[in-house]
């Protein structure tokens, strides 16, 4: 009898060993999720309060304020508002996806986008400054008449409502589902459900910013999201590489250039 308890008492230590282990790893698993969902409401809730501190007070009555910001945005907000409009889960998500399957080639999506953006503050900027010009439209209407701007107008928005806001919407639903584990949050695993639902929340969110704020709160939003999305991707390059070698970034690409050269 005596062996029986001792073999009892040594099994009942094992199985509380084993627990205790099986704890500690879960542990992160649990915590993981928490610090993400934290991190994404107060830097989603701190932007959103340091745009209405910006913008508080400020007279959106008037066409000219409410899509132009009353024409008073300094360079800082305007380099960011076109940082943002130009970087996204577009580029975060999907151009590393492509990136991935497909090589280096993918970068010429944004070099060009860069170098007509340098071209545009050379060349056209001074030129719509000087004519109070706002938009390309008004500018073709200017030298050409009001039918081409009617047709550019519908082109842009065809194009951003049935090609770009789409992708954008859809990469960024589909990084925030993964980045918040949205299944194990919400109990709903369909993944289909998931993304409707997170697509909805990205737009009402993002029209509340644009609708109810103007342009100015869009520029304000945008400098900070995009402050925090260029830091973002600039960790998870170093994280990226970091995970490839344990030497650090530099062994990382010297591994990477040796197997792939």
């Amino acid at each position: 009898m005596s062996n029986v308890r001792i073999a009892k008492r040594d099994f009942d230590l094992e199985l509380q060993h084993e627990n205790q282990q099986c704890s500690l790893l879960n542990q992160p698993r649990i915590m993981m999720p928490s610090i993400t969902i934290l991190s994404f409401v107060f830097c989603t809730g701190l932007v959103g309060f340091l745009t209405w501190w910006k913008t508080r007070g400020k007279n959106e009555a008037t066409s000219d304020s409410y899509f132009l910001a009353g024409r008073s945005l300094t360079g800082g907000f305007i380099a960011g508002s076109l940082l943002l409009t130009n970087l996204s889960t577009e580029q975060l998500v999907g151009l590393n996806g492509a990136a991935f399957n497909d090589g280096i080639a993918v970068m010429a999506w944004e070099v060009i986008a860069g170098l007509s953006l340098v071209f545009m503050a050379l060349f056209f900027l001074p030129r719509y400054l000087r004519s109070g010009i706002a938009t390309v439209p008004q500018f073709l209407e200017e030298r050409y008449d009001g039918i081409t701007r009617s047709i550019t107008s519908f082109i842009f928005i065809l194009a951003y409502a049935g090609i770009l806001l789409p992708i954008i919407l859809y990469t960024g639903a589909t990084g925030l589902a993964g980045i918040l584990d949205l299944k194990a949050l919400t109990g709903i695993q369909s993944d289909t459900t998931i993304l409707w639902i997170t697509v909805w929340m990205i737009g009402i969110i993002g029209s509340i910013y644009a609708i109810f704020g103007g342009l100015r709160s869009v520029a304000v939003s945008d400098t900070l999201n995009g402050f925090g999305l260029l830091v973002g991707g600039i960790l998870i390059t170093y994280f990226g590489l970091s995970a490839v070698n344990d030497g650090g970034i530099f062994a990382a690409l010297r591994e990477m250039k040796e197997a792939h050269p």
